[in-house]
């Protein structure tokens, strides 16, 4: 079956981007293509920011990506390991990619796998730096945020107005899920009151008001004084 007039659709072998010394790649989406799938595109009259549908056949994973360069070895592409790991892609495994035309994102929701990722003094100021490097989201996939030396995954909850997003110069809505590893504060019930004690919360009397004034004796018998 011939690919669409105007498309671009071939597979290469993947590797991740370290192996050409390239691992600060890993922050973010981006790929490295070979020279020819330049010309490609350029024939087809591709307009940039050329973003790509990436799908796994043997696993029926798909996602979607941009591209930094094109100097890989022909029939090769370079690609962030996470990606990979999402794809269910192993070293020089058979992926295809297609180029694809995705709306600009207006809403995206994220859960962080780990509530320590929380913990960092300003998250989303960090969030938003990090998703420079990105060109776009696909919803039901996971990115990693690499900070102070540890890597944060977080899950593309929900995406709008599609699956699968640009976020290339648009002001996209950023919302939080709870971590996957939160746990609500258990509930302590509370203690029950003594009775003179829930009595006088509600407003009523206490027992030794019941009985009201008890008049001159305290045991609410009148005394009468002897006659002179």
């Amino acid at each position: 079956m011939g690919q669409p007039l105007g498309s671009f659709e071939q597979s290469f072998h993947v590797y991740p981007v370290s192996f050409i010394d390239k691992a600060h790649l890993e922050n973010g989406d981006k790929v490295i293509m070979p020279p020819s799938a330049l010309d490609r595109l350029a024939s087809l009259h591709i307009d940039y920011p050329m973003l790509f549908e990436v799908h796994n056949t043997a696993a029926n994973r798909t996602s979607h990506c941009g591209v930094l360069e094109f100097i890989a070895e022909e029939g090769y592409v370079y690609m962030p390991y996470w990606m990979m790991q999402n794809l269910l892609l192993q070293e020089g495994d058979i992926v295809r990619f297609r180029n694809a035309t995705l709306p600009k994102g207006t809403y995206v929701k994220l859960q962080p796998h780990t509530k320590d990722f929380l913990d960092i003094s300003n998250p989303k100021a960090v969030l938003e730096m990090t998703l420079r490097s990105f060109s776009c989201l696909t919803k039901g996939e996971s990115i990693m945020v690499a900070y102070n030396n540890k890597k944060y995954f977080i899950d593309v909850v929900d995406a709008r107005p599609a699956a699968a997003i640009s976020i290339i110069e648009t002001d996209c809505e950023v919302d939080f899920a709870p971590p996957l590893d939160y746990v609500e504060p258990e509930r302590i019930p509370a203690a029950p009151r003594a009775p003179a004690a829930a009595a006088a919360a509600s407003g009523g009397a206490s027992a030794s008001e019941v009985g009201g004034k008890k008049g001159p004796g305290q045991d609410g018998k009148s005394r009468r004084h002897p006659p002179t």
